[in-house]
Order: C-alpha cells, then structure tokens, then sequence
C-alpha cells in the first residue's frame, strides 16, 4: 500500500478498487452439450466470481511478472494494481480479461 501511494499520490485503496473493476471480465463461455457434442455459450459472470476471477488475474500477473526479475513481488505488485487501475493495455489482468471477452464474442 505505502508502494502505491509513493507512486501515484492516490489513495491505495481506491487504486486497488480500481484495479478490481477495471480487470474483472463481464462475459464468460460455458460448455454446453451432451454426446460429444460440445458448444461454447456465452454467459454473464456473476459479481462475486467476477472479483475472485480479478483477484486471481492480478496476483498471477504479479506472480509472472516477479519470476526471474530483480524485482520484489511486492512492487511487482503494487505495478500490476496501478496498470490495472489506470486500464493499461499491457498489463497481464487486462490483456486475460480482454481475451476471454474476445473469445464469448467469437462464439456468440
């Protein structure tokens, strides 16, 4: 939180906050189908699995980002949240959640 703040001047919650709805995906795609025949159906997420599945996202973003580098996880951290929450298109969260939005609207 102190990594946040002495990078943006922002209110870390709010940053985190931010983060969590910018990267949460609206859109997901369930397998429908029975005897070997399988479709993908576009579906919405629900609010809880939305958070859990930006949760998940970021911390795994930070966790890749923090492999092999000089780094500590937790600025890694701290950079994954503010990427997130400003909307940066190379940030791992958004670059997944874009994806899985780009694959509901091909099978849609």
């Amino acid at each position: 939180m102190d990594i946040i703040h002495l990078l943006t001047d922002l209110n870390p919650i709010q940053v985190i906050v931010g983060a969590v709805v910018n990267s949460g995906p609206r859109k997901d795609a369930t397998r429908i189908g029975s005897a070997g025949v399988v479709r993908r159906q576009a579906v919405d997420i629900s609010p809880l699995r939305r958070v859990n599945q930006a949760i998940y996202l970021l911390t795994t973003g930070a966790r890749e980002s923090a492999f092999k580098n000089i780094k500590t996880i937790f600025e890694c951290l701290a950079d994954e949240l503010i990427n997130a929450a400003i909307g940066s298109s190379n940030n791992y969260a958004i670059k997944k959640k874009a994806e899985i939005e780009r694959v509901v609207k091909a099978n849609h």
